[in-house]
């Protein structure tokens, strides 16, 4: 294959299924061009939104929607349009649209919760999980450190990859970062696995797909395969099934640091 070859924008990769979650729309720190530029890359036969879409505590406050935000749920419908189920999964952000589960409108389905069966037939539940969050309903660690405190986190956390971006490097969450140094977070993150797991156990399934903490990883907790999609604020992250049953963790970072290293090889590549 050729470096121009390589070079050339690829189509879009065909798999299973998306699960994306924490989106946060309606927020300032919504990473929602880097989410439209994921969902651009594939076409999936169905994809779960893992609750906390749409941030309605945040809009409640006064209203923020750039065209950004826009474009996303443009990509959602038209993705719907062409042939992709969208499996709709409430959250305590977006819990104003709990009213309205078992809602169908077209290929769009609005639910609390899922059992999703994979190619190779595991069932997994799909749920946003602050059904589990017994403290605070919220982010125990935002309780530690105090809302205002991660909000702060995450507005430093913008500008830091502003001035990345301007730099030529690509997305690193600082915010992500702090969250894993943080004893009471990472204590919290383990409580939260367990309880999940323990709901699986009880109902025969395999594993689950959850979000709610943004903190994603795959991993077993006892026998129950544990999947969580991250964010769209901290992370940039999401779960993708292929078509042999097996589930990917895609980070942000991780596919720009590749992208990255494919642009130098090229760049060497080329007659000089």
């Amino acid at each position: 294959m050729t470096s121009a070859e390589l070079a050339r924008p690829s189509r879009k990769q065909r798999v299973r299924t998306l699960w994306i979650s924490d989106v946060h729309l309606g927020t300032r720190d919504c990473q929602a061009e880097h989410l439209s530029q994921f969902l651009k890359g594939y076409h999936a036969d169905k994809i779960y939104l893992v609750g906390d879409i749409i941030d309605g505590w945040k809009l409640r406050g006064g209203m923020y929607w750039p065209q950004a935000h826009t474009n996303v749920i443009r990509r959602l419908l038209t993705m719907s349009k062409r042939g992709t189920e969208v499996i709709y999964v409430t959250g305590n952000h977006d819990e104003f649209l709990r009213r309205y589960s078992k809602l169908i409108l077209g290929n769009i389905q609005l639910v609390d919760e899922a059992v999703h069966v994979t190619a190779d037939g595991r069932h997994l539940l799909v749920i946003h999980g602050d059904q589990f969050d017994v403290i605070t309903r919220y982010h125990r660690w935002l309780a530690f450190l105090g809302d205002s405190a991660y909000e702060f986190t995450l507005t430093l956390n913008r500008w830091l990859n502003h001035w990345r971006a301007r730099y030529g490097y690509g997305y690193w969450s600082l915010s992500a970062y702090l969250k894993h140094k943080v004893k009471t977070a990472v204590s919290f993150i383990s409580d939260f696995e367990e309880a999940i797991a323990h709901e699986c156990v009880k109902r025969e399934l395999h594993g689950v797909v959850c979000g709610h903490i943004h903190h994603a990883e795959i991993r077993k907790v006892g026998e129950v395969e544990y999947l969580n999609c991250g964010d769209w604020v901290e992370s940039c992250t999401a779960l993708i099934e292929h078509w042999d049953g097996s589930i990917e963790l895609y980070r942000l970072a991780e596919a720009q640091a590749r992208e990255a290293l494919l642009k130098a090889e090229l760049k060497v590549a080329e007659p000089v």
